[in-house]
């Protein structure tokens, strides 16, 4: 499988450090250094029993498998087994609990792509004073592959681990455990993740409102039925035009799309504030060398397609392109002498395991109908599972939830788009901005990537943000992001929550 950084930092520490030990946990010589450390609700609290005595908490279609202090940060792991019979499905869930400091709070992790979760994400939460939770939603690996069975059929009980159920069962089991080690139950449970964490973070919130009281959900997947097909939407434009773009050009068209929208903002920084607003026509660089060629008005039709984004043989809009800035390669990817196409890897064994299944789907024999009919097909197979979308948060909302999603409008991978138009049917269902930003605020950062890279600066507290509004009530009213430079000087920019009258500045 073909990977790609689409990793928010320290939420896919499986994937950037591999994982080891027989019980999946990091031999890891130094404790991360948490972000936010907050203060501990109930003082000074002890457990009230031993950790190996956890592998006797007896729990419905739950095994614990062992219970064991790790010597690099002293506390207690626990590894279990969740099942949901009659399948035979094996959901596997890590558990960490501090034996000093724990702050009265649980914290649910996620991952990233097919990727349910990793034990190597608990080390940041224990070191800031949680219990905390992972698992691998019932299946190992990031590939996308555990979603047909041995002879070949959709394992629907295995999709439905990865989609939602795993997450729900990783947390009603560390509250659990929370609750027998330290006598009594976490006061607030909170869930921070990226991606397919984000995803997962929402879907706690649409389906399962009793979870969390926060949730942070960072450039979330939640329209994965709607944007997984679509990331195969520049590989097929170029297949159509046999025009295999090399990455100079590419690289070309965003540079200068961002030279000639930066000003629009009159903020001069190398980031286009409203990618909306910016019409840059990739045919000003028709006749231009770019490498080892001249930039043709072919290269410009691509490129303009794939800005344009998903659309059917009638030219119905299916969804969103990439924006204007943002860097082409990850989907529009090429290798090769003659150029080929390298398709993003998710949605490739998305294609092949979930809509196809076949594993050994060749991707260039996809035609424009072919691309039209998948794309259906994924919305119509699997937008009640993965879709994640809803904006009945009317559960949530009722018993004092609160979260904060956050996306990078040069987002790479899944189009900030997607999470404008969610909030923008969540502020219609639920009674406008005012009365949805009582539980619910979106923050767009210009000029951070995926990865929340980029030119533009980084949100910073979004942590401590979630708690305060818990826990104090004080809504997010905006969120600092910072970006230190070559020479260590720190620029800082303010957001405001998305539907504010309030400009960025």
């Amino acid at each position: 499988m073909q990977t790609h950084p689409l990793l928010l930092p320290g939420i896919l520490a499986a994937t950037l450090f591999g994982i080891s030990g027989a019980t999946g946990f990091a031999q890891a010589t130094n404790a991360p250094k948490p972000d936010f450390k907050p203060e501990p609700l109930f003082g000074d609290v002890t457990p009230v029993c031993a950790c190996e005595t956890l592998t006797n908490v007896s729990l419905p279609n739950t095994r614990i498998e062992s219970a064991v202090i790790d010597p690099a940060d002293g506390s207690c792991r626990v590894t279990a087994v969740v099942t949901h019979p009659p399948a035979g499905d094996r959901v596997t869930v890590w558990i960490g609990l501090p034996t000093k400091g724990w702050n009265g709070r649980f914290r649910g992790t996620g991952g990233g792509g097919f990727l349910g979760g990793s034990a190597r994400s608990l080390g940041r939460p224990i070191a800031a004073g949680y219990s905390a939770g992972a698992t691998d939603t019932g299946h190992t690996g990031g590939s996308g592959s555990f979603a047909l069975d041995s002879a070949g059929r959709l394992d629907w009980q295995s999709i439905q681990d990865n989609a939602y159920l795993g997450i729900h069962e990783m947390t009603v089991l560390g509250k659990a455990l929370t609750q027998v080690y330290y006598g009594r139950p976490a006061r607030y449970s909170y869930f921070e993740g990226g991606s397919t964490g984000g995803r997962q973070g929402l879907s706690e919130a649409q389906r399962y409102p009793e979870d969390y009281d926060g949730i942070v959900s960072a450039c979330p997947a939640i329209n994965w039925h709607r944007f997984i097909p679509s990331e195969l939407w520049p590989q097929w434009v170029m297949l159509s035009a046999s025009n295999f773009v090399p990455k100079a050009k590419l690289d070309a068209a965003t540079a200068a799309a961002i030279a000639a929208c930066d000003p629009m903002d009159g903020r001069p920084d190398g980031v286009i504030d409203n990618p909306n607003r910016c019409d840059y026509d990739p045919r000003a660089l028709v006749g231009m060398q770019v490498g080892d060629s001249p930039f043709t008005e072919a290269d410009a039709e691509v490129i303009r397609l794939i800005w344009d984004g998903p659309r059917a043989r009638d030219g119905t809009f299916l969804w969103y392109g990439l924006s204007r800035g943002t860097d082409l390669s990850a989907l529009a990817g090429t290798s090769g002498s003659p150029l080929t196409g390298r398709p993003f890897g998710i949605s490739l064994e998305f294609a092949r395991y979930y809509l196809k299944q076949e594993p050994k789907w060749d991707w260039t024999t996809l035609t424009h109908a072919g691309f039209e009919a998948l794309f259906q097909q994924s919305v119509e197979q699997y937008a009640a599972v993965l879709g994640t979308d809803s904006v009945d948060l009317s559960r949530f909302r009722d018993r004092g939830g609160k979260v904060i999603v956050y996306h990078g409008l040069a987002d790479q991978l899944i189009a900030a788009e997607g999470s404008i138009q969610y909030f923008d049917r969540l502020h219609h269902a639920m009674g406008g901005f005012k009365k949805t930003s009582q539980f619910a605020r979106l923050f767009l950062v210009p000029g951070v990537d995926h990865g929340f890279g980029g030119p533009g600066p980084k949100p910073t507290g979004v942590t401590a943000a979630i708690t305060q509004w818990v826990e104090d009530g004080r809504a997010p009213e905006q969120l600092v992001a910072e970006k230190r430079g070559a020479d260590g000087q720190v620029t800082t920019r303010t957001f405001f929550p998305y539907g504010s009258t309030k400009r960025s500045r």
